[in-house]
């Protein structure tokens, strides 16, 4: 569940190459919100897709699926995510979409964002944008790899461009929370801005929630890459066309 402003500033973003990353708890529908995002790819990419099983069903020409592999009974021939992203890398993709970020490839997919393969896209669990940042870093560190917390946030800032929230309340109803931007840093801080985000404002007869999608006004930082795409005019209308946010602290996740 999502406004129509939202949906577009979604489809621009996926268009516009972002690396974006989906964050939410479990059945909170990351899966089909990627399988939505993926849709979005030009039919002229080549896109190689990291699973633990094959939920992703993309209808692209151009597509490589790996999965992982537990090990036998004598603990051998494991597979991990880790080892996939590496050998996406060789593959040439222009996107990579990992179905769900858990560990130590986190590092290898923000390498991989941070060395042209834009437009890459991933899942993760976390309740809030800021603490799927949060997340990120602590799985960084269990690649293994010893990295000062500052470099790891500056490869963090350098390769996400959009995390949407998406949360499953307690109506049944999944709806995006929050599209938010990853801007830069500050000093040792990742900075972000949020696009929009979900007010609620009650509860209707029936048990429904009742709410309404606030756009924050404030200008996209990646408009220029939308206008290398011929899309930028596209973008400024969709955020200027929603309604913007009442009362600060109205946000529900």
């Amino acid at each position: 569940n999502l406004s129509p402003e939202m949906a577009k500033v979604l489809k621009i973003a996926a268009r516009s190459q972002l690396n974006i990353l989906i964050s939410g708890g479990t059945g909170s529908g990351k899966t089909t919100l990627l399988n939505a995002l993926s849709r979005l790819i030009d039919n002229g990419e080549r896109i190689v897709t990291i699973e633990d099983a094959a939920e992703l069903q993309l209808q692209q020409p151009h597509v490589v699926r790996l999965e992982t592999r537990p090990a036998n009974l004598e603990g051998d021939g494991e597979i991990t995510q880790r080892d996939l992203v590496k050998n996406a890398l060789r593959m040439r993709p222009d996107r990579i979409i990992l179905g769900e970020i858990r560990a130590g490839e986190a590092l290898d997919m923000l390498q991989a964002m941070n060395t042209g393969h834009d437009g890459s896209l991933g899942t993760l669990h976390a309740n809030r944008p800021r603490e799927a940042l949060t997340r990120l870093e602590n799985m960084v560190a269990m690649s293994g790899v010893r990295l000062p917390a500052e470099a790891v946030r500056a490869q963090i800032a350098g390769a996400v461009n959009l995390i949407v929230q998406i949360s499953r309340m307690r109506d049944g109803m999944r709806r995006i929370t929050h599209i938010t931007e990853v801007v830069g840093m500050e000093g040792d801080i990742i900075t972000t801005q949020d696009l929009f985000t979900y007010e609620f404002e009650g509860e209707s007869a029936d048990g429904k929630l009742v709410g309404k999608f606030n756009s924050s006004g404030l200008k996209p930082d990646f408009t220029s890459r939308a206008q290398y795409f011929g899309l930028d005019r596209a973008l400024i209308d969709a955020m200027s066309s929603a309604p913007q946010a009442s009362e600060p602290g109205a946000e529900l996740s």
